[in-house]
């Protein structure tokens, strides 16, 4: 029988629909794991999170499967899992991965801290089918460099013996001791929301101290939050409110502190904040790198929404390890159960955001400020600042080369000199200063001589630098800087979404450049120049900060 007659005999059985074919078993293992969750395509997200828990990975039967129960396609399904880095997907014939998986972050902070070594010890001393050692992004726990993920339990500071004491112990996350709905409310929390509630105090006041606060949006963007308010409420409701948790920019790792100890004052500065402008609900996204601060929030959001207290209903989203989902539309586009693609603008989230509707969107320490701040006046936020000219305080999330990291609570407009000498006890033993990132990877490199600078939002962007959501990480004179523009450039091509060719090729090229020695600096400017005018998104227009800042303020580098 020759080849035609044999392609001929295998066509498909046309009384079954194209594609994969449905397996009864399969849907049966979605549905009971699924449980009373509703098929909503917003859900989708968390559905896929729900079977990966379960079963270790997505394999192509659970996908079918998936997409018959919300009555999607499978396309939708398939391009949904695939998009995130959490995902395991397996398909027909594929092994599926090991059973324990042990997530080592090879992000500036923790490479500092010997990320390479550790990952090669590891994979020397657990080669064993039973674990898989995967290298990751940042966590978000620079403080304690190098760390990983064992399961949902985190490990900081390292090593092969820690990760064995690990592996014996059970894989959920270690919740820290942390301030719960009746040790706040002891203190007077949920006072301000009371009073709103009770018509003891208006919106009207509580948007105005806002405004004399200067009180601005601490995620990166730094917009004054009372602006924010208004602009959202000039439009027609019905309104909606997004919480963006999903703190990805190498080195920050703020809001995971004030998550894991202080989660109430968040909340209730996400209350007010919805009260005010009119939102009917609230949508909390946190990534997926949180797994403590994803179990506190649900306990205390449920011991809030049980009080005497009239709340806007809350929801909690997880992200999937997506860094573009901190910029706010692909967040919004991943809560609606979507790939993470940052939308074109106007119009803006403001007017059509969640669902279409007008969306307020906040970072976390910004809402935490809120009660604060109406409880005690905005000059007394505002006042708190390093002079006239720098309002309020911040947390500063500093790691690298000095004695104490941590979350910093410092007047904005510090000068990094002395936030180092002040509040992180100086430079590590053996180290000095040589250079320092003020916002993360995005946020651009430079030298020890300029930390006489006030930190704070518009003073490193004439240098083409930004404070960001101020992730401070100190390099010293045992640093290479080309290592660690390399290191972002990396970060930056692994994270991107690939929706622009500017953003997802010119990543690829910028590592192969910083790779060669030989790359002509001329090729960098154009390369850059492209990049930061074409991007769509953030992410494509400041991924080459740190390479800019290589080239002018550390030529004897590129040599």
């Amino acid at each position: 029988m020759n080849q035609h007659v044999l392609n001929k005999s295998k066509k498909r059985d046309v009384s079954l629909p194209k594609g994969r074919q449905l397996d009864d078993a399969a849907l049966a293992q979605v549905v009971e794991t699924l449980g009373d969750m509703p098929p909503r395509r917003d859900l989708l997200i968390e559905a896929l999170h729900l079977l990966q828990d379960k079963f270790g990975h997505l394999s192509a039967a659970h996908l079918t499967a998936l997409a018959e129960h919300f009555r999607l396609a499978q396309v939708e399904v398939y391009e949904v899992a695939s998009f995130y880095h959490h995902f395991d997907i397996v398909k027909e014939g594929e092994t599926p991965p090991a059973p324990i998986t042990v997530r080592v972050c090879d992000g500036l902070s923790c490479a500092m801290g010997g990320a390479e070594n550790l990952i090669s010890d590891l994979q020397t001393a657990l080669e064993v089918a039973q674990v898989r050692i995967q290298r990751v992004p940042c966590i978000g726990r620079c403080d304690t460099a190098p760390v990983c993920q064992v399961g949902k339990r985190a490990v900081d500071a390292a090593s092969v013996a820690k990760v064995n004491d690990a592996l014996i112990a059970p894989f959920d996350p270690v919740i820290p001791a942390y301030e719960g709905f009746d040790a706040y409310r002891h203190t007077g929390g949920y006072n301000v929301l009371g009073k709103l509630i009770d018509n003891t105090i208006y919106p009207e006041q509580v948007t105005e101290v806002l405004s004399n606060a200067s009180l601005r949006g601490l995620g990166g963007a730094g917009f004054p939050a009372g602006r924010k308010w208004g602009f959202v409420k000039s439009y027609a409701g019905p309104r909606l409110m997004t919480v963006n948790a999903d703190e990805g920019e190498p080195g920050t790792f703020k809001d995971r502190y004030w998550l894991e100890n202080h989660p109430h004052r968040m909340l209730e500065g996400a209350q007010i904040a919805a009260r005010v402008v009119g939102c009917d609900r609230i949508y909390i996204y946190l990534r997926d790198e949180y797994p403590a601060a994803l179990e506190i929030l649900k306990t205390e959001i449920s011991a809030l929404e049980a009080s005497d207290l009239t709340t806007v209903p809350m929801e909690l989203r997880r992200g999937a390890g997506a860094y573009i989902c901190g910029e706010e539309s692909a967040m919004i586009e991943s809560i609606e159960g979507k790939r993470g693609l940052p939308r074109h603008r106007p119009p803006y989230i403001a007017e059509v955001g969640l669902f279409g509707r007008p969306t307020l969107n906040h970072n976390v320490e910004t809402l935490l400020w809120i009660p604060k701040i109406v409880e005690n006046d905005g000059e007394w936020f505002a006042d708190q600042g390093y002079n006239e000219n720098h309002k309020g305080l911040r947390s500063f999330s500093v790691s690298g080369r000095v004695k104490n990291k941590g979350v910093k609570l410092a007047p904005a407009g510090i000068p990094l000199s002395e936030l180092i000498e002040q509040h992180c006890g100086g430079m590590a033993d053996g180290h000095s200063f040589k250079a320092f990132l003020p916002g993360g990877a995005s946020g651009g490199i430079f030298p020890a001589s300029m930390s006489d600078m006030p930190m704070d939002f518009g003073t490193f962007e004439p240098f083409g630098g930004l404070i960001g959501s101020h992730a401070v990480v100190i390099l010293s004179d045992q640093d290479s800087i080309r290592d660690a523009a390399l290191n972002t450039m990396r970060f930056f091509k692994h994270e991107s979404c690939g929706q622009c060719t500017p953003c997802r090729a010119g990543t690829d090229k910028m590592v192969g450049m910083l790779q060669d020695p030989a790359t002509d600096n001329a090729l960098y400017s154009d390369l850059m120049t492209v990049m930061g005018d074409s991007s769509i998104c953030g992410l494509g227009q400041a991924a080459a900060n740190c390479v800019r800042h290589l080239i002018k303020y550390f030529p004897e580098e590129m040599a």
